[in-house]
């Protein structure tokens, strides 16, 4: 008899309302692949582009390609493939499945060993499925495009969010002034997290206090391309992780008349980068910041929450065995 497993699936594009909770067969590792017994996953913005259709030329015209959502994953490995190096059963990990798939929102999922990294052994598995899509999309932004140095004056805009908490915690890693921008209800949470200065966007709009500043590392695309230009210093930088289209065009343009060097972000996920993420976290220059948990059954609502806009850091998934693996 084949063996099943719980898992939520969509089979057409819509809302939350179309994912269903069924049983599905449990996944076989090919040879190069870890069956990873999922403990925790989180919820993403991607989630919630690909359920809806937005990215339906990657990711099915008609129908979804892949039933199951859910990229970030922590766990324990329960099998391993015949040419698996890395890791043998009972390993915990955690890893980042966007470019394998995905598959995250079951009780287990198999992947190359390369998609994921060993889980720091100082935080739970909560913490670490919180981690990998926008940790990961935090620091390449940083590090990669921003050309983060130390001393440098850095503004963080969206910073409480998924993206924005590790960013502000990445910057001050890499030695870096912050300053972030978020609402009136979330000021404490990033003074705790390191911020050596706060904007509430409520009250002030960072472009137009007169400040620049080296980099700006944006996640919410709520200002044009002209503004976020008038608050970057001479040869600063802006990176975007919300896509902004004219960029395409006037990122070149800006970087060859003006030095200011404005670009999109679209992050890859590697294992190298997860390991540098290990060490942040092992050395609690990193902590990942849990607004809310759900149970499987309640991705629907956890996404709905997540496209509200409103969380504080990352809305996370347990299984429904999960407090044994805590």
């Amino acid at each position: 008899m084949t063996a099943t497993m719980k898992a939520i699936i969509h089979t057409k594009y819509g809302t939350p309302d179309v994912l269903q909770l069924t049983e599905v067969a449990k996944p076989t590792p090919k040879a190069e692949d870890v069956l990873v017994k999922v403990v925790a996953t989180a919820v993403n913005q991607a989630d919630n582009h690909l359920l809806s259709g937005m990215m339906r030329f990657s990711s099915g015209l008609f129908k979804p390609k892949h039933r199951i959502l859910g990229s970030d994953i922590a766990g324990h490995v329960e099998a391993v493939g015949q040419n698996v190096t890395q890791f043998q059963p009972g390993d915990a990990v955690f890893g980042d499945l966007s470019g394998h798939g995905r598959g995250g929102f079951a009780e287990y999922v198999a992947a190359p060993e390369t998609a994921v990294a060993p889980k720091p052994a100082n935080i739970s598995f909560a913490q670490a499925a919180a981690v990998p899509m926008t940790a990961v999309t935090a620091l390449q932004g940083l590090r990669d495009k921003g050309e983060i140095q130390a001393g440098q004056k850095v503004l963080i805009n969206g910073a409480s969010g998924g993206v924005g908490t590790f960013a502000v915690q990445i910057a001050r890693a890499l030695g870096a002034e912050v300053t972030a921008v978020v609402s009136t209800r979330k000021m404490d949470m990033v003074r705790s997290m390191g911020a050596d200065h706060i904007i509430d966007y409520t009250q002030e709009d960072f472009t137009q206090t007169g400040e620049q500043y080296d980099l700006i590392f944006d996640t919410v695309g709520n200002r044009s391309v002209a503004e976020y230009k008038r608050t970057l210093k001479p040869k600063g930088r802006f990176v975007t992780t919300a896509f902004l289209p004219s960029l395409v065009i006037q990122g070149p343009w800006l970087s060859l008349t003006e030095g200011k060097k404005m670009d999109n972000l679209m992050a890859k996920p590697n294992q190298k980068d997860l390991d540098v993420m290990r060490n942040l976290l092992e050395t609690n220059q990193v902590i990942p910041i849990i607004d809310r948990c759900y149970p499987l059954s309640d991705v629907p609502e956890a996404l709905r929450y997540l496209e509200e806009g409103h969380a504080k850091g990352k809305a996370i998934i347990m299984m429904p065995d999960s407090s044994a693996g805590e």
